[in-house]
This record gives C-alpha cells, structure tokens and sequence, in this order.
C-alpha cells in the first residue's frame, strides 16, 4: 500500500534506508567500559560477543493470516505483541509504507469489530508500563519532519498523518513502546524477544481504514526502507539484521514472513534502484508466451520514478499503458471468441470454462542480473461471481499520482520466496511452496534453523469450540454405551 502524500510529519528522512542524516556538528558521548576495574577474562569478553551475535543474528518469525484475493479489503497480516504486558494486535504487512502504527484508544472512527474472525484492540498508552510519548523535540520527529515542527513545543506529542495510494489515511501522534515478537530458537521453535519501536497511535482513520471496514484490522506494519520503518529500528538498536524475506501463501493464505538471512531456497538477486523511497527495481522487458513485447528501455524509467515497485501491501498489479494495452491484448487474443465486459468499472472479465493455465499464456517479467519473474494464469486471473476477471491494471487510469507507475503486487509476489537485502542493496525472489518452510542461518555460528509457514485461520474452530465438540462426541458415545447395556 504506497502512501500518495506525507503530510506534517511523514517526510521521507532518507530515501536510500542505508544510514541517517549527516549532521554538520560532531556530538561527545561520556563512555564507560562495563567490565572496568575487573581483570579482563578472554573467554568472559568472547562468551559476551557470542552472546551478543547470537543475540543480533538471530532469525524473526512473524506468524501471517489473511490472502491477496482482488475483490477484498482483507490482506496478509500478522500478530505482535505490544506493550507491558504485551496484547496481541493483527496489523496489515506493507512493504509499500513505513510507518507502523495502530488504533488508539482515543479514535472514534476506528472499527471495533472484524469479518476476519480476530479480536480487534485498541493501544492504550496507560495500559502499558513501558509506553511514552514522543515529544516533538525527539530525534526521531525531527528526523521524519525534515526539521524542527513548527508551533510543536518539546512538551508537546510528535503528530502524524499519512494518506495511502487508495485515499486511505490515518493521523494521530507518535509513542514509543515494547514490541514482541517470536526470535528463531531453533527448527519450528522460537522464544519471545522485543525491542523498543517508536510508532503512530492513531485517532483518526478514514477510507478504508475507517469503522466501515469489515474485514479490519489493528494498523499497519510498514516495512519500508526508510529509517523510520520498524525492521530500520530494530536493526538500528542492533536487534536484527536489515534483511527479510516473505512467502505470501496465494493458494492456502497465511504464508511466511521472516528476519534475518535466508539459506535455502537459493535466491538469485537484482539491485534495488539507489535513490528511490521504494523497494524498486529495473524491468528491461515484458514476455507473454514466447512472445516479447515491443518496447524501448525508457518505457520502465519514466519521470522521478524509476523501476518496479514490489509492494506487498497492494493486490493488483499496475503497469503503464503503454505496457498494459499489448499485455492484455496478447492475454485475450489466446481466445478469439471471448466476451470480454467491464465489471465494477475496473476488472476485464469474461467466461471461461475450460483450465485457464492451458488456455493462456504465461506473462514473464525481465529484470537485471537476468532475473525473472514468471507469472502463471491461474495467479494472474482471478475468479469473480462466475467469471474471470484479469488482475493487471493500467496505472494509466488511476489518479495522476499513479501516472506512468509500474508496481507489482500479491497478485505476482504470492507463491514465491521474496527477500530483500537492505544490506546488500538488493532483492531476489524463486517459485516456492508458501505452505513449507525455508531455513535461516546465523552468519557467525553457522547455525541453521527452520522456519514454517503459519495461518492465523478466521474459519477454523477456537480451541473452546473443539472442545465443546469432543465432549458433545463423547457423551453420544457414552449414552449409546449405556443403553446398550441396559
């Protein structure tokens, strides 16, 4: 989900997400060693940086729910703890943004209730014994606010607002609290770890974020480039490495999504584009079939914004018209005796019984480093109330903000193990089994563990049902035991 504006606060402190502002004044730090006057152990100081290595490098398993499906609001999202104690709050994965934040306790239009079978919760900063505040003299707004706020006093909160691509918005204020999450302790295991975060606290929700929403949820956790996004914080405080990577399960929903370096599968990488604000990367060609599409190099480089977005807090996927009219073109020439129609003024659709992966072509998209990404029918089609309804979208046609924009969403990053490498500036992605599990590894140690694949499931039975379910079973068996004894 890209955000369209920034507005008080939100401005992009540093687009390239590879370090902080430079300052013209040099700061002095009053140090202390912490095993002073004690005598200096070789193995007390390697047992403390194993720890601390450990500690950094290991692996973050955050579990996911929710699918990429076109016709809904309802996207993947995962479960954090957040607070002293800690309460559990689902937010929305977003690649596309970088702030985080939640429901406040404050806010009058947020939704208090969700389709998507999760207890929605609302952040109260009273409730939390390590939650503050942040005041406007905090680095951390000024940093966001490209200075000093004007008429925001040091006594005062650090306010935000931020409207997404589809007129969505959110505004509220900035706290600083603990969040928990499940660090990598072995295969299949993990411990609770946490780390402190600076995120918004938001009062006011409006679009699709707002108290219409059905399938809601908590807020959003932006996992942009930027420094402010809360992987950049964590990695800041050396909590982590800046490197994760998701597998967004199209097929069975949930999915995995995960910090740290990825082993296994191998992934071939291509480099983001430098200067962007998003995770983008350069496109050299479109194949439907076997077929290539007529373009010149410029098509992908076209005004500020260059490269491909990859953007997991977005389901479609957008191309610029003079890539989207040959695309779809190509798609529908397979079927000459399709009746094709407009659905909801967006969708291209028509009926198709027979298997759409045999009746139409493969779209590969072409990047640097000869990586490609292949996209299969049946992931780029989607049914809808008896049709099939085509998931590429003319950015052409949108806002004059999405104008000339090529952004690829759910609709091609689902089925495929997606990493991004802040460290190394780049991205790869391979086809991949969501549903299984891949291996991370501890660069220091060696140490490799497993990490699956999780489903916050809304349809499947809570454990009291179960129950209730097993005992209903075993009072019917144990009547029937009885009467036949009689």
């Amino acid at each position: 989900m890209l955000p369209a504006l920034f507005f008080l606060t939100w401005v992009v402190a540093a687009s390239s997400g590879t370090g902080v502002r430079a300052a013209a004044n040099y700061g002095v730090f009053s140090l202390k060693y912490r095993y002073s006057g004690q005598e200096k152990s070789l193995s007390v100081l390697k047992a403390h940086d194993t720890q601390r290595q450990l500690r950094i490098l290991a692996g973050v398993d955050l579990p996911l729910g929710g699918t990429g499906r076109p016709d809904a609001i309802g996207l993947y999202y995962a479960k954090i703890g957040i607070g002293t104690p800690a309460k559990d709050y689902y937010v929305q994965i977003d690649t596309g943004s970088d702030l985080m934040w939640v429901n406040c306790i404050q806010c009058r239009e947020c939704p208090r209730r969700s389709s998507l079978g999760i207890d929605l919760t609302l952040y109260d900063i009273e409730d939390s014994d390590t939650g503050k505040l942040v005041s406007c003299d905090n680095p951390f707004c000024v940093e966001i606010s490209g200075g000093p706020l004007s008429g925001c006093t040091a006594n005062m909160s650090c306010p935000y607002i931020e409207i997404y691509g589809d007129g969505s918005s959110t505004a509220g204020y900035f706290v600083k609290d603990v969040v928990q999450y499940a660090q990598v302790s072995g295969d299949l295991r993990t411990t609770t770890a946490n780390g402190s975060v600076i995120f918004g606290c938001g009062e006011r929700q409006s679009g699709d974020l707002g108290s219409d929403n059905e399938e809601a949820l908590d807020g959003i956790l932006g996992f942009g480039k930027t420094n402010s996004s809360m992987i950049s914080q964590l990695a800041s405080s050396g909590d982590v490495k800046k490197t994760f990577a998701h597998c967004l399960d199209g097929t069975n929903g949930g999915g995995i999504f995960a910090i740290g370096h990825v082993v296994q599968p191998k992934v071939n990488t291509t480099p983001m584009v430098p200067d962007q604000p998003h995770y983008s990367v350069n496109m050299t060609a479109v194949q439907v079939g076997l077929e290539f599409l007529n373009l010149t190099t410029d098509v992908f480089e076209i005004g500020d914004r260059k490269g491909t977005i990859l953007d997991s807090g977005t389901t479609l996927a957008y191309l610029p018209e003079i890539i989207y009219e040959p695309l779809v073109s190509k798609i529908i020439a397979q079927q000459p005796d399709l009746k094709v129609h407009t659905v909801r003024d967006e969708y291209t659709c028509f009926q198709y019984s027979e298997s759409v992966d045999e009746g139409f072509p493969n779209v590969t998209f072409h990047f640097e480093n000869s990586l490609s990404l292949n996209v299969h029918p049946h992931e780029y089609l989607f049914p809808y109330e008896g049709l099939w309804c085509i998931g590429w979208q003319n950015s052409g046609m949108q806002s004059s903000d999405r104008r000339n924009m090529t952004l690829l969403g759910d609709l091609v990053l689902s089925n495929k193990l997606v990493v991004y490498d802040l460290e190394n500036q780049v991205i790869g992605w391979t086809e991949y089994n969501c549903s299984s599990s891949i291996k991370l590894q501890d660069e220091h140690s060696g140490t490799v563990h497993l990490v699956g694949s999780h489903y916050i499931s809304s349809e499947s039975p809570s454990c009291d049902v179960t129950a209730l379910v097993a005992f209903i079973l075993l009072m019917t068996l144990l009547q029937i035991f009885i009467y036949q004894n009689m």
